[in-house]
C-alpha cells in the first residue's frame, strides 16, 4: 500500500465543555468540566455531557426539524473543520472528498421519539413521521453533511461502537494513501443523551454515574468511581496527504503515525487486557517506534470499576518500565463518555501539546485507586513536560473492539 504522509489540517469539533478546539482545551487545562443534569424520559435526573453549540451557525431551522441531532452535530463539526484547515473548499473537486464519521448508535433516538409521540394517538402510524427512515439509517450523519455541502465522494459511517472515533481517523488515512480521496472529513459522533435506552442500559448493567454533583461524577481511576457518564458530542478533523497540504501552505496540527485495530473475541462487555496491550503494541510497532517513544498516552477510561482496573493492567504491560517519559491522561473525566466521538474529541484535546508542551490531567481523582496507579498519571493539575513528539489514544468499545491511534508531531 502506498505509504503517503497523511496529515491533520483542520479541527472542528462541540463538546460538553467546549465549541471549539480552543475553548475546549483551555478548559482542560483550566480544570473545567462540561456534565450537568438533565431529565431523562422514564428515569429522571440523571448526569451527563451535553453540547452547547449553535446549529443554526450553518442550518436552517426547517433543516433541523427535518434532519437529526447527530446530523447536525455531523454538519456543525464539518463546516469547522473545513473552515479551520483554510482550505479553498469550492476548488476540490467535490467527487474527490470522502466522509468518515465514527458513530457508536444511531436512530434509537428517532425511533423512541416516534414511538412516545403516536403513544398518545393510541400508536396511529397515520402521525409516524415521513422522515423517519432516512433519519434512522446507519450512514445518515455522513448523509446529512454529504448533502448539506454537496459532497458527491464516500460517505458513511463507521459503527464500532466506543471505539468509533477512531476508526474515522484511521479509515480515512487508508483512504487517502489508497489515492481513493484526496481530502478526508473524519472523526466521529454522538447523540447518546437523547435515548432513554442507553442510560437504562447502562443502569441495568450497574454501569451508570451517579454523584449529588454532576461534575464530579465521571471519575476514571477514582476508588468511587461508579460508572459511565452519558454524552453527546463531535470531533471532526481534515485529513490529507502531506503533499497536497504543503503545497497549499497548510497548517499542520500533526501527522497520522501508526494504528491498529483488533478484537478480544472474549465478551460482550467486559474489555481484555491482553488484547488491549495487543493493540497498543502493534500500533507503536506500525508507528516505527518503542514504547518508550510515547509522550502522551489518553486512557479510555470511562469510570467503571472493573473497566479502569482492565485497562490500566494493559497499559501497565506495555509502559511499566523504562518509559520515563510518558504521561497518562484522561479526558472524560471532564466531558464524560461521548461514545462514537470520545476517540475522536479525547485526540483533540491533546493535540494542542505538541505547542505548549503541557499535559492536561485527569480530574475529580480524590483518592486513586490503587489497582489504577500508573507510572506517569497526570491528576488534577495540568503538568509542564520536557517533550511531547507523539500522542497515543486509545479508544475500545463493547463486543470487544480496540482501537489505538498514535499521531506525530509533524516534522517536515
Amino acid at each position: 500500500m502506498n505509504q503517503a504522509r497523511v496529515v491533520i489540517t483542520g479541527v472542528g469539533l462541540t463538546a460538553p465543555n467546549g465549541n471549539s478546539l480552543q475553548e475546549f482545551r483551555r478548559n482542560l487545562l483550566t480544570g473545567v468540566a462540561g456534565v450537568e443534569t438533565i431529565e431523562v424520559r422514564y428515569m429522571g435526573p440523571q448526569p451527563a455531557g451535553v453540547c452547547h453549540f449553535d446549529p443554526l451557525k450553518y442550518q436552517k431551522k426547517k433543516e433541523l426539524r427535518v434532519g437529526t441531532r447527530a446530523g447536525s452535530i455531523s454538519i456543525y463539526c464539518a463546516r469547522e473543520a473545513v473552515s479551520d484547515s483554510g482550505i479553498n473548499f469550492a476548488a476540490v473537486p467535490t467527487d474527490r472528498i470522502g466522509i468518515y464519521i465514527g458513530c457508536t448508535e444511531h436512530g434509537n433516538v428517532e425511533t423512541e421519539n416516534e414511538i412516545y409521540a403516536i403513544s398518545k394517538f393510541k400508536y396511529d402510524t397515520r402521525f409516524w413521521s415521513h422522515y423517519h427512515n432516512p433519519r434512522t439509517v446507519a450512514n445518515n450523519p455522513a448523509g446529512e453533511v454529504s448533502l448539506h455541502m454537496g459532497i458527491t465522494g464516500p460517505a458513511y459511517t463507521i459503527g464500532a461502537a466506543c471505539a468509533a472515533g477512531n476508526l474515522g481517523l484511521i479509515h480515512a488515512a487508508q483512504m487517502l494513501r489508497l489515492g481513493e480521496v484526496d481530502l478526508a472529513i473524519c472523526g466521529g459522533i454522538s447523540e447518546s443523551i437523547h435515548t432513554f435506552g442507553i442510560f437504562a442500559g447502562f443502569k441495568s448493567q450497574g454501569a451508570l454515574a451517579s454523584h449529588e454533583d454532576p461534575k464530579k461524577a465521571s471519575r476514571p481511576f477514582d476508588k468511587a468511581r461508579n460508572g459511565i457518564v452519558v454524552s453527546e458530542g463531535g470531533c471532526l478533523y481534515t485529513l490529507e496527504r502531506l503533499d497536497d497540504a504543503t503545497a497549499r501552505g497548510a497548517r499542520i496540527y500533526g501527522e497520522i503515525g501508526g494504528y491498529c485495530v483488533n478484537s478480544d473475541a472474549s465478551d460482550y462487555v467486559l474489555p481484555n487486557p491482553t488484547r488491549q496491550a495487543e493493540c497498543v503494541r502493534r500500533a507503536i510497532a506500525h508507528a516505527g517506534l518503542q514504547a518508550s517513544g510515547i509522550h502522551i498516552v489518553n486512557t479510555h477510561a470511562t469510570a467503571t470499576p472493573q473497566g479502569d482496573i482492565q485497562e490500566c493492567e494493559a497499559i501497565r504491560a506495555v509502559f511499566g518500565e523504562g518509559c520515563p517519559d510518558t504521561w497518562i491522561n484522561n479526558t472524560k473525566s471532564f466531558i464524560g463518555h461521548c461514545m462514537g466521538a470520545a476517540g475522536a474529541l479525547e485526540l483533540a484535546g491533546n493535540l494542542p501539546s505538541f505547542d505548549d508542551l503541557v499535559v492536561h490531567p485527569t480530574i475529580n481523582v480524590d483518592n486513586l485507586d490503587p489497582q489504577c496507579a500508573l507510572p506517569g498519571l497526570v491528576l488534577n493539575v495540568p503538568r509542564k513536560v520536557g517533550k511531547v513528539d507523539t500522542i497515543l489514544n486509545n479508544s475500545f468499545g463493547m463486543l470487544g473492539i480496540n482501537s489505538t491511534l498514535i499521531v506525530k508531531r509533524f516534522l517536515a
